[in-house]
């Protein structure tokens, strides 16, 4: 891998982590709903699900992919219901004081097999393990998954400290269940370039 392959490799991982997505959208949710600290285990499923999936999707699985096309169109299927019912219970979650004691932000384990029904995170480990690796080598693909593994973790906290600066504004249910009906509304619409690809 090139110096130059690097760098735009960096940078595709840095934006496509810090940009607007569904993982990103629930994080900015939870830390305005259960706060900074209970939502790390969110995080880390977020970072290491990721890029345990950038390994696989780089060493086989778009192969199945192209050999049995119906596979991922099942998969666009399963990931577009898996988020409607996430925008559901982002719009319903109750207030703050209702939600610290029956409300549970999403666990280690769920986020890190989120990432398997997220529209956002195929386009990106795709994306990753075709343009930023000529060559296809297991050192290529390790690299690319490390590099994002490094650089997605801090990025996803920048949202769930965006979600808990938010909750100060947020004490108020009225303006607490705008917040989480908009961000059920974001994630709904990030599903744009899934289902109607330019």
């Amino acid at each position: 891998m090139t110096y130059d392959i690097l760098l735009a490799l960096i940078t595709f991982a840095f934006v496509s982590s810090i940009t607007p997505g569904p993982n990103n959208l629930m994080l900015m949710a939870s830390g305005a709903n259960f706060g900074f600290r209970r939502t790390v285990p969110h995080m880390l499923g977020i970072g290491l699900g990721f890029t345990f999936m950038v390994l696989l999707v780089g060493t086989g699985l778009v192969k199945v992919f192209e050999a049995y096309p119906v596979s991922y169109l099942g998969l666009k299927i399963a990931s577009v219901v898996y988020l409607l019912y996430l925008a559901w219970k982002i719009a319903h979650a109750a207030p703050a004081k209702e939600e610290a004691a029956t409300g549970t932000p999403m666990t280690f384990l769920q986020a890190a097999a989120f990432q398997w029904v997220n529209p956002k995170a195929w386009a990106m480990a795709l994306t990753a393990t075709t343009a930023y690796t000529p060559d296809h080598t297991l050192t290529a693909i390790m690299i690319v998954a490390l590099i994002f593994g490094a650089v997605n973790l801090p990025s996803v906290s920048v949202w769930t400290i965006l979600g808990q600066q938010m909750a100060r504004i947020l004490t108020n249910p009225r303006r607490l269940f705008f917040f989480n009906w908009t961000m059920a509304a974001l994630l709904v619409a990030s599903l744009y370039p899934v289902l109607w690809p330019s």
